[in-house]
């Protein structure tokens, strides 16, 4: 009897998303598929939990876009919206784009000034706040290059809805009717990187819409759980749209703190996650079994079904269906991406039964570039080209190390108003990504480090500081490590975990050597320094690699 793949995929559903090419057609599809079925779960302003159906979600949508159109955002309108998660955010992101209008989803950590710099910059016709994130209100009203003629509070959303609403069944169905089009503007999306100033990422309806029916296509999954915050791109393929495709619901986290205990009450069978939370999740289980005295047999289960594993019998999720149960019972896999992920953390979870899928991408790209697939994994890898692009590594060194290139319907039509830093994107219709990678016979691609990161030694050699730190978080201990050049020199500067490893720094040094011993000369570390606190992060929890602000 033939092995059911877990990617097969019907073809007729197959045949019908990749027909798409608008968001508006992905949610009008994804209402008739999942009418009255529930769609989303929350928590509502009072703490109480909520349900929406598709149905229900088109109703507010709708309403909400017609209330946009009532007050002239009717159109080609420059929408921000900077709210913490909730439902109401993603109504008004969906309200937004069915109506024609053009999102600016924005990240509510950042500074007064660089809500209002992003706002400029981008000529934003309405602004959708929070409680929370009114004091931006302020910020912009104080600027005179302010642009917003229009203010909304998503407390307010329950009698903009209600007005829009009635000019529904008045008649009025200007937002219903709106047909944006594959090629219209569908977002401005501000890039966060760890240096420079952010640019606005145009993506059109098809960019974003080739990119998830491209990712639904050859992957697919059930009730998901979402933490990661909205305005990320890679929330958007990973939960806001494929739920529409897939006509699965979804429950809002209230916040990433209370990420174990929502799991344990939703019970998901996949999440979308950046790697800090993977790796968190898979220390926590050790340090768990450290505290309580099983981790000698959590070992021997490791070793004993790794045994059986390889003689075909999967046991794994009976054996750590203690580890399985702490996160929900039914989780299967979680989608990894947004920052390179140590292949400890793939293997590691795999042994315990739930499988990471990896995946490389770029807010210029929709986000999405490759994935592995649920039973085409390679480890270390991430994965292979979507359907809707192709990639290619330009000018590999001796180890096929080159730059990522890119191109497809996914890819971005420039940045915003920045025709020069658009033109330096490309190399002809080839989006250059800034990143290094090497792709091996099979198409699979590994990721290696950052253009701009890149250590240029004296002797011409160059190295990719993360393809190093890979290496050195490895070290038990490791909580953090940034890789840099000082004086010629490669310098690693650590993080460690010295309250469950209080001997770490005297150990440090042979650890790094050991690890030095896996690597070309050229690359070796030679400088070790130890830090007493975190590094700085970005708010996608990267670490700030600018050296000037550690001075």
């Amino acid at each position: 009897m033939k092995k059911k793949l877990l990617n097969d995929i019907d073809p007729v559903f197959k045949e019908e998303i990749l027909k798409l090419r608008t968001l508006k057609e992905i949610i009008v599809y994804g209402t008739k598929k999942g009418g009255d079925k529930r769609q989303f779960v929350f928590l509502n302003a009072d703490k109480k939990v909520e349900e929406r159906s598709f149905n229900q979600t088109w109703d507010e949508i709708t309403s909400l876009g017609t209330y946009y159109y009532l007050h002239g955002i009717d159109g080609g309108k420059k929408v921000a919206i900077i709210a913490e998660n909730s439902y109401e955010w993603i109504v008004s992101y969906y309200a937004t784009l069915i109506g024609g209008n053009i999102a600016v989803p924005m990240d509510i950590k950042l500074s007064d000034s660089e809500i209002v710099s992003q706002l400029v910059r981008s000529g934003c016709d309405a602004m959708i706040y929070c409680d929370e994130t009114a004091h931006f209100v302020d910020a912009v009203r104080a600027d005179p290059a302010n642009p917003v003629k229009e203010f909304y509070n998503v407390s307010d959303f329950p009698a903009y809805k209600a007005e829009g609403k009635a000019a529904i069944e008045a008649g009025d169905t200007r937002c219903i009717d709106a047909e944006p089009g594959p090629d219209d503007l569908a977002a401005i999306v501000y890039t966060s990187g760890t240096t420079g100033l952010s640019k606005g990422v145009m993506l059109t309806h098809y960019n974003i819409t080739s990119d998830i029916t491209a990712s639904c296509s050859v992957q697919k999954g059930e009730h998901a759980i979402g933490f990661l915050p909205l305005n990320h791109t890679f929330c958007w393929v990973g939960a806001l749209f494929s739920g529409y495709l897939l006509a699965e619901w979804g429950y809002i986290c209230d916040g990433i703190k209370d990420l174990q205990k929502d799991m344990q009450t939703y019970k998901p069978q996949n999440f979308s996650a950046v790697p800090l939370v993977v790796s968190s999740i898979y220390d926590r289980i050790w340090r768990t079994a450290r505290k309580t005295g099983r981790e000698d047999k959590l070992k021997k289960g490791l070793k004993i079904s790794k045994f059986l594993y390889s003689h075909g019998i999967d046991v794994r999720r009976k054996i750590f269906k203690t580890i399985i149960d702490s996160l929900g019972g039914e989780l299967e896999f979680i989608i990894c991406g947004g920052a390179n992920l140590d292949p400890k953390y793939e293997q590691g979870m795999n042994d315990f039964g739930i499988q990471i899928i990896n995946g490389y991408g770029m807010t210029e790209c929709s986000p999405a570039i490759t994935t592995n697939l649920r039973d085409y994994v390679r480890f270390g890898s991430v994965g292979k080209a979507l359907p809707c692009n192709e990639i290619k590594v330009m000018y590999p060194d001796e180890f096929g190390v080159g730059e990522i290139y890119v191109r497809g319907t996914n890819v971005m039509k420039g940045y915003y108003n920045d025709p020069e830093a658009t033109a330096e994107a490309f190399d002809g219709e080839w989006l250059r990504t800034g990143d290094y990678g090497r792709m091996d016979d099979e198409g699979y691609l590994y990721f290696v480090g950052r253009k701009k990161n890149l250590i240029v030694l004296s002797n011409g050699k160059n190295v990719s500081p993360e393809e190093v730190e890979d290496k050195l978080v490895c070290i038990d201990y490791v909580k953090e490590v940034l890789v840099y050049q000082e004086d010629d020199k490669i310098t690693a500067e650590f993080f460690l975990n010295e309250d469950e490893y209080p001997n770490a720094r005297e150990t440090l040094q042979a650890d790094v050597f050991k690890v030095n011993d896996t690597l070309p000369k050229f690359k070796r570390v030679a400088v070790i320094k130890v830090r007493d606190t975190e590094f700085p992060k970005t708010t996608t929890m990267k670490i700030i690699r600018d050296r000037e602000i550690y001075k």
